[in-house]
């Protein structure tokens, strides 16, 4: 039997009283579980990934199953809606990037930030790569960051800082090998990030000027921790 939330049960449309009356409560409520099903969501997705079970995101959400798949009646729609959002985020993040007046300091504020949000959501990377993401709307977004972050790239080239030879599709590289990352233990996650992006920016520089500069400090992580975390 389908599970029954307090504001499921409270608002049932079998409810005595006038249908005109109640329907405004109702498309309130309506409204109150989307929100709290998409925040539960996210929440799980950017601490477990995009596998959780629909049956954890209910739970969290504090609603019922039936409640959850009257909402999204598959998994593909939740990850859309919520990858949205993410992709919003970060479309804001290259949008400042890109007004930068120094390119190759907003080429490096974006690769920066971009690594800090795959290592602080690992729903994120999954999200990015998955058929789950494969929606007119966010296909649409993606096309616009894709076309923002060539064109900041160039800018960068003609500057003189960024090496003439990076494309960008070079930025899948980056996001793939920074993405592995999210599988280490969460305690050396950050610092493992930062000091990748740090060696890799150095490697982008034209002029060479970044590898004199000192590196983040290494994390302490250790192979048995590594091959532990596989498991």
């Amino acid at each position: 039997m389908a599970e029954t939330t307090q504001i499921d049960a409270q608002h049932s449309p079998n409810d005595a009283g006038g249908a005109d009356f109640d329907r405004p409560k109702l498309r309130a409520d309506a409204a109150d579980n989307r929100a709290r099903i998409l925040a539960a969501a996210r929440d799980l997705f950017t601490e477990r990934g995009i596998d959780v079970p629909m049956t954890a995101i209910a739970r969290r959400a504090g609603v019922g199953a039936a409640t959850l798949f009257r909402r999204f009646p598959d998994r593909r729609s939740l990850i859309a809606e919520v990858f949205a959002t993410q992709l919003t985020h970060c479309e804001s993040v290259l949008e400042e990037a890109a007004a930068d007046p120094d390119p190759w300091h907003g080429f490096c504020t974006f690769i920066e930030d971009l690594g800090r949000m795959q290592i602080e959501d690992r729903g994120f990377t999954e999200a990015f790569l998955s058929a789950f993401a494969e929606d007119a709307g966010i296909d649409e977004k993606r096309l616009r960051a894709e076309a923002a972050f060539a064109d900041l790239v160039e800018r960068a080239q003609k500057a003189g800082g960024l090496r003439h030879d990076f494309s960008p599709s070079d930025l899948m590289l980056i996001f793939l090998a920074n993405g592995g990352i999210s599988e280490a233990p969460p305690e050396h996650a950050h610092d493992l990030s930062r000091r990748l992006i740090a060696y890799l920016l150095q490697s982008f520089e034209a002029n060479g000027q970044q590898a004199g500069r000192s590196l983040p400090g290494p994390s302490r992580i250790g192979l048995g921790e590594v091959f532990a975390a596989s498991q």
